[in-house]
């Protein structure tokens, strides 16, 4: 069974300068708490790592399927702990702003990862809501700091 989840935020800033600072997975620990690192993993790859409860991690390796530059950026897993898909679009507005949305489709894992990846993701809406917030003032600060 998967699970789909939407949400969108608007963030100050110039569509490039959203658009980059997303496009650089790397950034990811910056802005969503649970993500430990993102690493490159070959091209097209890259390699995540996220802490869950009671001191567990889940791996997974993602493939990237669309870098459409500042519009649309789309990924999917290919192996490890966690099934899951999406796509974030960045749609350029008036007055320096962009409005950011994301879409991720998961799939839980059967078992005892399974069971831990249900309580990661209990509040999956929530979850994506505070990663967007935490990417709104992440990229409000840095974009701040470009010439």
């Amino acid at each position: 069974m998967s699970n789909n989840i939407t949400n969108s935020i608007i963030v100050k800033g110039e569509v490039g300068e959203i658009y980059d600072l997303w496009a650089d997975f790397r950034n990811f620990p910056n802005f969503m708490e649970d993500i430990v690192s993102v690493s490159p993993a070959g091209r097209d790859l890259s390699h995540w790592v996220m802490k869950g409860p009671l001191n567990t991690t889940f791996e997974w390796e993602a493939k990237t399927t669309r870098m459409e530059k500042d519009t649309r950026i789309a990924w999917k897993s290919i192996e490890g702990d966690l099934t899951t898909s999406g796509q974030v679009t960045f749609n350029d507005l008036p007055d320096d702003e962009v409005q950011v949305t994301t879409t991720i489709q998961y799939v839980p894992p059967a078992g005892v990862i399974g069971e831990v990846a249900t309580e990661l993701f209990g509040q999956p809406q929530k979850r994506l809501e505070k990663d967007l917030r935490n990417f709104k003032a992440y990229a409000e600060k840095m974009t701040d700091r470009m010439p």
